[in-house]
């Protein structure tokens, strides 16, 4: 498919082919689930931990007799029925992690651009570049294209790092070199804005 191209002063700056194999996928919410499911998952830091009874401080010794009380058998103060007491089957230090094959990645990947080209909400520019790395002026220029405040950039191999710098204080404003396009931030904003550069190395990557 072919998309128009702007730059980031909304002028026109020809036209580009769109790879159907990337950008022309049907929608599948199942795969893009999966994804970003497994993306969440691998993020989680998994720090979280109980103590268990070889955790807790106090004496191994048996707080009474066996028999003879009336009372319930126990061996130790530090039992988990007691106040200060261990945790039982409580979270423990681990990896939330899963694995997910590369090829249902690779399709998620190629779906969520699909979904952005099919929905209108997918830009291709002809550059990402800021001179002055002023985000004053970056905002006027993104107002002026009719970029919102909920808007993914995604550069080619290098990000322009004037452009980075004058976007990274902007709420709503994601910027991402194209080797880090991943399913999660695509979905996430509202509209995708991809550079030529972009465009040429997602297919690259995808094909």
């Amino acid at each position: 498919m072919d998309v128009k191209v702007i730059t980031l002063d909304n002028e026109d700056a020809g036209t580009i082919a769109l790879a159907d194999e990337v950008f022309g996928l049907p929608a599948r919410v199942d795969i893009l689930h999966r994804m970003v499911r497994y993306q969440l998952a691998k993020r989680r830091a998994g720090t979280h931990q109980v103590k268990t009874i070889s955790d807790i401080a106090g004496s191994t010794a048996k707080i009474y007799r066996q028999k003879g009380t009336g009372r319930a058998r126990h061996g130790a103060k530090r039992a988990n029925i007691f106040r200060g007491g261990a945790t039982v089957h409580g979270p423990v230090n681990r990896s939330h992690a899963h694995d997910l094959p590369k090829k249902v990645r690779r399709l998620a990947l190629k779906t969520a651009l699909s979904v952005k080209a099919m929905g209108g909400k997918l830009v291709v520019v002809d550059d990402l570049k800021a001179d002055d790395a002023k985000t004053k002026a970056l905002v006027a220029r993104l107002e002026k294209a009719g970029l919102g405040h909920s808007t993914l950039f995604i550069g080619g191999t290098e990000v322009d790092q004037g452009f980075r710098l004058a976007a990274r204080n902007l709420i709503g404003i994601d910027v991402l070199p194209s080797q880090g396009a991943n399913v999660y931030d695509i979905l996430r904003r509202d509209t995708l804005v991809l550079s030529r550069a972009a465009v040429e190395s997602l297919e690259a990557r995808l094909k």
